[in-house]
């Protein structure tokens, strides 16, 4: 099958009025599984790579080209996207490669900052761009209504950068490893109302799955997961260790692959059923 968009994959979601699933990717090994998951329910599913895996990889290249041709030969639709990049120089390289979409994030700097970095990507890189507004912890833990996303702003912010897709602050914080995260589902129903883009839920990992099917029907479309697939790729690992006598990395690494695809398989089904 050939490759497909983010764009595509998004607009589908959303006339489905179903959850459109995205999966971070560190190794190879992690986007055979995640594609895996989607065939089997026969889903598509999004490949991600973030800054922090480029710079684990020492650059976009190999990796990047790696899921393009995992996401080419998959029996369901696959895009890849780039996630959390800050620099114009990631994003231009990503495009080049055959990204359809990157996650642009100038969260950090001052609203008008912010504004102005996005618009300046969203003109030069000619395709799908995600960005983030308000903070969504995971370094720091932030949890805190302060920095949640205000409805008014994400309006204003939309249409000033033009963006095509916003990922908003709504209770979520990266890198957890336990699915206690509070949603806020009255504030993701407002922020709907608000702009017209897909809304993209960072920091899904810690979202219970009957979470997840409320902030679908709530308002997300995009939804992100990363450690969730982590925590399942590293458990299935250490099972495949338990003979001290493997040292063949493709027999426990098999463990991992089968693990992220079984989640991968389920969150699927959760995100659409």
């Amino acid at each position: 099958m050939t490759l497909i968009t983010t764009a595509e994959i998004i607009d589908n979601a959303r006339r489905r009025r179903v959850g459109a699933g995205a999966f971070n990717v560190i190794e190879i090994a992690h986007a055979v599984g995640i594609v895996t998951g989607a065939e089997r329910i026969g889903e598509p599913a999004i490949l991600q790579v973030s800054e922090n895996t480029v710079a684990y990889h020492g650059g976009i290249d190999a990796i990047g080209a790696a899921c393009l041709a995992v996401a080419d030969a998959a029996r369901v639709p696959v895009a890849v996207h780039l996630d959390h990049a800050t620099t114009w120089e990631l994003v231009e390289r990503a495009v080049q490669l055959g990204f359809s979409s990157v996650m642009f994030d100038a969260s950090a700097l001052p609203y008008e900052e912010n504004v102005a970095a996005t618009a300046e990507i969203v003109r030069r890189s000619g395709v799908f761009v995600e960005a983030e507004l308000g903070e969504v912890g995971g370094k720091d833990g932030v949890h805190a209504p302060g920095v949640r996303t205000d409805p008014a702003e994400a309006a204003a912010f939309v249409e000033a950068t033009g963006v095509d897709a916003l990922a908003v602050a709504v209770g979520t914080s990266h890198a957890m490893v336990t699915q206690d995260a509070e949603l806020d589902f009255e504030l993701i129903a407002r922020l709907r109302e608000a702009v017209e883009v897909p809304l993209v839920l960072h920091g899904s990992s810690g979202v219970p799955d009957a979470g997840l099917v409320r902030a679908v029907r709530h308002g997300m479309t995009k939804i992100n997961i990363a450690t969730q697939l982590n925590v399942m790729f590293t458990a299935g690992i250490r099972g495949g260790l338990t003979d001290s006598k493997v040292v063949d990395p493709r027999h426990y690494l098999a463990y991992g692959r089968a693990s992220v695809a079984g989640r991968v398989q389920q969150l699927l089904e959760v995100l659409t059923g």
